[in-house]
């Protein structure tokens, strides 16, 4: 559950970063990390567009580069763009002044206000200094479709067992986690129709 559901004390380091929407309203929103690559990003397109959902997605500037093709693709069916740096790298790893360089090259290509670190770390002072010119948006449940201890039905599990009002659910659109999201992202798509959640952008 720490890793699904990050804990009170986790979410309390970021302060005014986005974990969570409102918890008044029965809606959830969707969210994909790591795109795009024409190995998962089509597949998660088509699925949202079938069951008429937008999402959010997290791109890294080097695979759109790469592949501006179905980055226009995103946008054009409607999404949203959010920064996940150009070459999704961490910031304890890295220097300040090198990952801000890294998040701002990114932008050049994506054009937004929105920023999710990758691995969902990073230092105080990134972000802070992020935070002057992004919305940071961390997650409320990370369905762990990349790892390789999970199976699809685990995926779907993690999201009937984590959801609720608000939730930012984090799916990945990679190599990692292609193979179970071709079963899992309908599934949990339909479970969470079912449960009468709303499916929303974050703004």
């Amino acid at each position: 559950m720490f890793i699904e559901q990050p804990a009170v004390f986790l979410r309390l380091l970021y302060p005014k970063a986005i974990w969570r929407m409102s918890r008044k309203k029965k809606a959830v929103y969707l969210t994909f990390d790591d795109g795009p690559i024409p190995e998962a990003t089509p597949f998660v397109l088509d699925t949202l567009e079938q069951f008429g959902i937008k999402a959010t997605f997290f791109m890294v500037g080097d695979n759109v580069r790469k592949h501006p093709d179905i980055y226009r693709m995103v946008v054009e069916r409607g999404h949203r763009i959010g920064n996940h740096t150009f070459n999704h790298i961490g910031g304890f790893s890295n220097s300040s002044k090198d990952y801000l360089e890294n998040a701002d090259k990114a932008n050049r290509l994506l054009q937004t206000n929105l920023f999710r670190p990758p691995h969902g770390w990073m230092r105080f002072l990134q972000f802070k200094l992020l935070r002057k010119h992004y919305r940071i948006v961390m997650w409320d449940l990370v369905t762990r479709d990349y790892s390789k201890r999970l199976t699809a039905k685990d995926v779907v599990n993690n999201v009937k067992r984590y959801t609720r009002n608000g939730s930012i659910i984090t799916f990945h659109d990679s190599v990692k986690s292609i193979e179970k999201l071709r079963t899992a992202l309908p599934e949990a798509l339909q479970w969470l129709k079912e449960q009468g959640y709303e499916f929303k952008v974050i703004e």
